[in-house]
């Protein structure tokens, strides 16, 4: 089996090619994740960016719709869920991760 085969059997059929250009920062950051082992290839570290931005995205989108949320509560239960946020982190407070 020639190499070529050899490889792209490693590769997998959830890969897709694709083709593009970056400017020079971006092409050196991506080199600077290769070097020093974020990465082991310019493919994995466009994937890790990307799955990182996507986290980001996320986080963001499960924050809005959190506060959204709490915003539609009527005003009893929210001052409820703020006495208990409350209670929480003074009880949090006093516990001792570093043991």
């Amino acid at each position: 089996m020639s190499r070529l085969k050899q490889r792209a059997r490693k590769v997998g059929t959830n890969r897709r090619k694709v083709s593009t250009t970056v400017s020079p920062e971006t092409q050196a950051y991506l080199d600077e994740m290769i070097s020093r082992g974020s990465a082991a290839s310019l493919a994995e570290a466009l994937d890790r960016l990307v799955a990182e931005a996507r986290r980001w995205e996320q986080r963001i989108k499960l924050e809005r719709d959190t506060a959204a949320y709490f915003d539609s509560l009527p005003e009893p239960i929210r001052a409820e869920e703020a006495r208990l946020g409350r209670a929480l982190a003074s009880a949090a407070s006093e516990l001792d991760f570093e043991r």
